[in-house]
């Protein structure tokens, strides 16, 4: 049994003109959304033992403040297929991942992330920015990890925690 966390990057700011999208930033909701899920994480006890991360700045700052707020000390990686990857991209690179890592993070974007919950447990759910969902995968092997082959265990969104 595998778990497979996906998290969409918190939300970023479209103040600047011309900036290009892989270059833009977390804006101050942003910021504060992370922490909150890093906190969340941290509370929890989840621990992922490896994170792949689009290479996108709102993607590196999200995951950092994550892992600064949860006191997570896994193994971090960037992918450049996870910027704006289908659930196919997304597919190909969990498939790689080696067997020896049990709980793995993904951090990216819409609607890749949206589209890989809906793949792998037929939830048709929407992720907002900084949302979290957990799935657990009926396989052994990352290179079993296919449709159909999860269930999704619980999604939050920052929203849910800023009240509670």
């Amino acid at each position: 049994m595998k778990k497979l966390l996906l998290m969409r990057h918190a939300k970023s700011d479209w103040s600047t003109p011309g900036q290009q999208d892989f270059d833009r930033p977390l804006n101050e909701r942003g910021v504060k959304s992370a922490r909150l899920v890093g906190e969340y994480i941290r509370k929890h006890g989840i621990r992922p033992g490896l994170i792949i991360s689009s290479p996108a700045r709102r993607t590196r700052q999200t995951i950092a403040l994550v892992m600064e707020s949860a006191h997570l000390a896994a193994e971090l990686r960037y992918d450049e297929r996870i910027y704006e990857a289908s659930a196919e991209r997304l597919f190909a690179v969990v498939s790689q991942v080696e067997d020896s890592v049990n709980d793995l993070m993904l951090v990216g974007h819409n609607p890749g992330m949206s589209e890989l919950l809906l793949a792998l447990a037929g939830e048709n759910r929407h992720m907002p920015t900084a949302a979290l969902a957990s799935l657990s995968l009926d396989i052994e092997k990352w290179n079993k990890f296919q449709e159909q082959r999860g269930r999704l265990e619980w999604l939050i969104k920052p929203k849910e925690l800023s009240n509670g």
